[in-house]
């Protein structure tokens, strides 16, 4: 696992967005942020509501939201910020991550 110097925050922007997704959902609803294979620079981050958790997952707990990432995951992107961004090409969450070598132009992708 990670140690703390290289764990992944939620930024207060993201945990408000993520608390007001999660108030529409079911109670216990958590957001589940993990790394798969594809997109255009090789990797790209998957966002799913999720209700349970395992026992390996991080949890996030931020101002009411709750964020689970995947062990596997969490390598990918220990250091990383996730952020919510509300701009003139749109809102959407992204993830600040300083292992990234490159990331496409819309910033759901990134290789290391």
């Amino acid at each position: 696992m990670t140690d703390a110097n290289s764990s992944v925050t939620v930024s207060e922007r993201a945990a408000r967005r993520i608390g007001e997704i999660l108030k529409s959902e079911a109670p216990g609803a958590m957001l589940r942020v993990s790394v798969e294979g594809g997109g255009c620079s090789g990797f790209q981050y998957k966002f799913d509501i999720e209700r349970a958790k395992a026992d390996d997952d991080l949890v996030i707990a931020r101002d009411g939201a709750t964020v689970l990432i995947d062990a596997v995951s969490v390598e990918y992107m220990a250091g990383s910020e996730i952020d919510f961004v509300d701009d003139l090409i749109g809102a959407s969450f992204k993830v600040h991550n300083p292992k990234a070598t490159m990331s496409c132009g819309c910033g759901t992708s990134f290789s290391l």
